[in-house]
């Protein structure tokens, strides 16, 4: 069974747990997710699935795209393309559907995306310098400070924290409990926060890491006769 699907992130909301606590969590639309693509060891050398999730205008599909899409019978172009490896040859074939069906209420999951984007920033927001004193006079508040040597070594070490581009970044957030999968709605609901702004795309897969078991809710112990 594949252990990952293509989805977009919603938002975030809360909902209240079997425990009747309240839990915020991130709202995914994952998949359908068509499989576009199967790769096997003796073709490619490696076990593997393409997945694609949502589509795009012919307009803006190059023909290339159109062609792969057309071979996986398809009739428009997928807008976002994923590989899975396997470790094992897959049971799935090119033009099937995979769907939130593939994970369970209480797994732990692993999402990553593409963290939200800040544009340029000064070291103090992009690395929590702490500056200089905020008094009027002081004239240094927000800036790097001194980043040099003296006459040996003469120069900036590397890895020097310095102003520049921040976010954009590939993250992923490991061990994320699924709360609730809403079916009909294509829709996972997982604790806490992943990367991304809303309406951003991102990749669901089975937690590599960290598969604790769930907690065992001990049995009362019946009552003995008299």
């Amino acid at each position: 069974m594949i252990s990952s699907l293509l989805g977009k992130k919603i938002g975030m909301t809360q909902v209240y747990d079997a425990q009747n606590v309240l839990v915020p969590v991130s709202v995914v639309e994952a998949g359908p997710c068509s499989v576009v693509q199967v790769k096997t060891v003796a073709v490619d050398g490696y076990d593997a699935v393409q997945l694609g999730f949502a589509t795009k205008k012919p307009k803006n599909t190059p023909n290339g795209e159109l062609g792969h899409a057309k071979k996986a019978g398809l009739a428009v172009a997928p807008r976002v393309l994923s590989e899975v490896r396997l470790t094992a040859a897959s049971t799935l074939k090119v033009g099937d559907i995979v769907t939130v069906a593939a994970f369970t209420e209480g797994q732990l999951v692993d999402v990553s995306g593409i963290s939200k984007g800040k544009g340029f920033q000064g070291v103090v927001k992009r690395f929590r310098v702490a500056g200089g004193p905020a008094a009027h006079g002081s004239m240094f508040h927000r800036r790097i400070g001194s980043i040099g040597m003296r006459q040996t070594p003469g120069r900036t070490w590397k890895n020097q924290r310095m102003p520049g581009h921040m976010g954009s970044d590939a993250r992923t957030m490991q061990n994320l409990r699924v709360i609730k999968i809403i079916a009909d709605k294509n829709l996972i609901l997982v604790k806490g926060a992943i990367p991304g702004a809303n309406g951003d795309d991102v990749v669901v897969r089975s937690a590599i890491k960290g598969q604790r078991p769930l907690p065992v809710v001990a049995a009362a112990a019946p009552a003995a006769k008299k």
